[in-house]
């Protein structure tokens, strides 16, 4: 069992005690709990068959312990169980919508008997929600569009949690003997940002064997069919997949099928037709005479039509096949290029690692330098730096930077864009950072043309050279603010201000839409991975995944070059 399904299970009990009204503390310690548990990096399922002592991880008392131990070995809470016949279990699905605490969820079950997403739907349209404490019309109106993004979200699962399940199963599969190929296909291979299910695409000497040993995988908590060339299973977090079996000759044909987009296999296709060519997932034909042409490999598909071998990323029909017609794909960034990490955080604010154990970090992954970029004042929850903390901080750098060799530590600061464009802090301590990254953290509903105006000013600050998460959004939980994006885009590159890919999979900002906008125009990218301890450095990949889709070659990206390079790049104009 996965940390983060221990982790789902605890926060669910937490969060339907906090509406049923138990006792602060046991819901601090039930929280508490969920947030060490989300920091560890070894399996709780791993430490129980030990029998290792789970209250010797700090925020893990003898009660939280014990029920780790109890969902780990009958897969349930009796607790939970308990709670749900008091307290519906739907109110959690409320929990999800933006702006709905437990407090407010709590204020509407006991008030108006509202306990699912359909009846707040049909209560707020109703206006019936306006005359609660701390309520209003614009308060039903927010929830409406929340309750819209919720639904647009619903059934998908973030790359992170994708990618994590996907490389878990590989890696169950690989352990049968008789497996010839083994690929995940579908919107994973394409690195899309959220994924619906998962494919497995497998070639092999037994195909019953591969079916039966694919739906026994641990996680799984129904099969939904088991045959001799596809079975489908839904595991424990709710995730299907789906594993094809096919015959090595068909494996590439396959392979590029089942990879899609859909968009992109309809215009392959058409394409086969105008040159007398057939596709499909068992291989590629002439389509007069029938013979099989191909389809061992997909670099067969994509010859058969005069075409170089185009990445998954780029297959969504956004040019890539002219581009491959033309010899004109980009070779596209790769994470061995990143040479340097410039946003993530420590101890000072809201960390879990010091300044030297993130650089020690940083130079083990070979970056020739990092940033320090901790909040600014405005985060107050996140313990955020004034002017003499900060001045202090730097300091701090400064001493970090003597006791390490083989990278250098550069200080930096992510301060917030006030409501008016200004910073959170004064210049005169901006003037002392290596790297000023500013961002948007709070009153992100700005109207468009109003919060536009905001991000120019911020650009226009001469200290500024990153302009963080730029859209502020929260991937299947919070949508992006609104701004005229060419606008903003120019004048960052008009002033020589980086836009971040953030490469935190909860952001994925800017997505890769942006990113082609962001390279049509000449901007300058930058790509961090906001970590917040030393085990987020690895997030990297989902970053670098996003700028691919976004068609970026590494001269694109200003962290890909050494270091006097990469100063260079970040000055202003």
């Amino acid at each position: 069992m996965e940390n983060s399904q221990i982790a789902k299970t605890l926060s669910d009990l937490a969060y339907l005690l906090e509406i049923k009204g138990e006792s602060a503390f046991r819901i601090r310690s039930y929280h508490s709990g969920v947030r060490a548990i989300s920091d560890l990096t070894t399996s709780l399922e791993l430490m129980v068959q030990r029998g290792e002592d789970l209250m010797a991880i700090k925020g893990i008392g003898k009660s939280i312990a014990g029920k780790i131990v109890e969902i780990i070995e009958t897969k349930t809470c009796k607790t939970l169980e308990e709670v749900k016949k008091e307290v519906p279990e739907t109110l959690l699905d409320m929990l999800d919508l933006e702006g709905m605490g437990p407090k407010k969820v709590k204020l509407i079950y006991e008030k108006l008997g509202i306990d699912s997403i359909e009846k707040l739907e049909v209560a707020a349209k109703a206006g019936k929600l306006r005359d609660l404490p701390g309520m209003g019309a614009k308060t039903e109106e927010r929830l409406l569009a929340s309750i819209e993004h919720f639904r647009s979200g619903v059934g998908r699962f973030r790359l992170d949690a994708g990618a994590t399940i996907g490389e878990a199963i590989v890696e169950y599969m690989q352990r049968l003997e008789g497996i010839e190929n083994l690929e995940l296909a579908g919107s994973l291979r394409r690195r899309r940002e959220t994924i619906g299910d998962l494919d497995l695409l497998v070639s092999c000497t037994d195909h019953q064997s591969v079916m039966d040993h694919f739906v026994a995988y641990p996680e799984v908590k129904q099969i939904l069919a088991h045959g001799d060339t596809k079975s489908s299973v839904r595991l424990e977090n709710g995730l299907q997949v789906d594993c094809r079996v096919v015959d090595a000759e068909s494996f590439g044909a396959a392979l590029h099928y089942f990879t899609g987009s859909m968009s992109h296999n309809v215009a392959m296709r058409q394409r086969g037709m105008e040159r007398n060519v057939h596709i499909n997932e068992y291989g590629v034909y002439e389509r007069d005479s029938g013979n099989r042409i191909g389809g061992d490999n997909e670099e067969d598909v994509f010859k058969a039509l005069g075409l170089e071998w185009v990445s998954p990323e780029l297959r969504e029909n956004r040019g890539e096949i002219e581009a491959a017609e033309n010899g004109k794909l980009p070779e596209l960034i790769k994470i061995g290029d990143i040479q340097g990490d410039l946003h993530m955080h420590t101890t000072a604010t809201d960390g879990k690692h010091s300044i030297l154990e993130m650089a020690e970090a940083c130079k083990a992954k070979g970056y020739k330098y990092h940033a320090i970029s901790d909040h600014s004042k405005a985060v107050a929850i996140a313990n955020g730096l004034d002017e003499q903390r900060l001045a202090q901080h730097l300091r701090e750098i400064e001493k970090a930077n003597e006791q390490i060799e083989g990278i250098e530590i550069l200080k930096s600061i992510e301060v917030d864009i006030m409501p008016d464009g200004t910073l959170d802090l004064e210049d005169a301590i901006l003037s002392e950072c290596d790297l000023v990254i500013a961002s948007v953290h709070f009153q992100q509903k700005m109207p468009p043309d109003e919060m536009t105006d905001r991000i120019l000013r911020a650009i226009d600050n001469p200290y500024v050279n990153v302009i963080a998460h730029p859209t502020g959004r929260l991937l299947l939980r919070r949508e992006p603010f609104s701004f005229d994006a060419e606008k903003v885009f120019a004048a960052a590159r008009d002033a020589g201000v980086c836009l971040e890919i953030n490469a935190h999979p909860a952001r994925l900002d800017l997505k890769d839409t942006h990113c082609i906008l962001a390279r049509e125009l000449g901007v300058k990218i930058i790509i961090n991975t906001d970590a917040h301890r030393v085990e987020e450095l690895d997030l990297m990949r989902y970053g670098i995944w996003t700028a691919r889709r976004g068609w970026l070659k590494k001269e694109n990206v200003v962290n890909t070059n050494g270091l006097a390079a990469f100063k260079k790049a970040i000055a202003r104009n």
